[in-house]
């Protein structure tokens, strides 16, 4: 617990994240070159769907962002609520955006793949409607975080929404095993093992890496510009003029 502490200082996380931020943005320009390389050129089409399979190189792994980052909001909200950490607050509100950005382009990238496959753009699939859920509740959050502002009350609200949301995530993740849908079973986590061919996986894994890259880039930035921000309203309300 020390060590997260000391990380989750304001100044120590400063300093960490101007270290590891032109690294962190090379990879992400990297990996997402590979990535599209190997989806758009490489990657053989499927013998069923065709071309419309590569899809699949961003609609996976924006899933697999979107599941995740809301996760990652939770367990700050959490801490927030718990050990009361300084900057766990922060990273929930800033992952927010991110997050529902990752959603819609799951939700988007999901109607185009499925007008092919199941001849509609949209059905009512447990998937499909759980991750539509999912978005609106990065759209609430992010709605009452801002409705809020800084107020300590406000805070500790929209951690408890994060955390209330969370119950959605195991939706999600079930549902094609809880109901019976439309929507494809696991094919990368199931207990089998990997489903898909090995030259789909290494475009798959690629893109699925350049989207975590990029997320936890725009994390740096976003929790750096967060704190300045937050110290010049501290200056402001000691009467400091710019």
């Amino acid at each position: 617990m020390p060590t997260l502490h000391r990380f989750a200082n304001p100044a120590q996380f400063t300093r960490l994240s101007d270290a590891i931020l032109p690294w962190l943005a090379a990879a992400t320009a990297l990996l997402l070159t590979f990535g599209l390389a190997q989806a758009l050129v490489i990657s053989p089409p499927d013998y069923q769907q065709g071309d419309s399979v590569r899809i699949m190189y961003v609609h996976v792994p924006a899933a697999w962002m979107s599941l995740g980052i809301y996760s990652i909001m939770a367990a700050a909200s959490a801490s927030f609520l718990i050990w009361r950490h300084p900057l766990a607050d922060i990273v929930a509100r800033v992952s927010a955006p991110v997050g529902a950005g990752f959603t819609l382009i799951t939700l988007i990238t999901g109607s185009l793949w499925g007008k092919p496959m199941w001849g509609a753009w949209w059905v009512w699939d447990a998937r499909l409607t759980s991750v539509l859920v999912l978005f609106f509740l990065y759209v609430g959050y992010i709605a009452l975080c801002d409705a809020y502002g800084a107020e300590e009350r406000g805070k500790k609200i929209c951690a408890v929404l994060a955390l209330v949301g969370f119950v959605n995530i195991p939706v999600i993740r079930f549902s094609v095993e809880w109901w019976n849908t439309l929507h494809q079973p696991a094919s990368v986590i199931r207990s089998g093992g990997i489903a898909i061919d090995p030259s789909m996986q290494v475009p798959l894994f690629s893109m699925g890496l350049a989207f975590f890259c990029f997320y936890l880039t725009l994390l740096a930035v976003r929790v750096k510009t967060a704190l300045i921000e937050r110290k010049i309203r501290r200056l402001q309300l000691t009467g400091y003029r710019f």
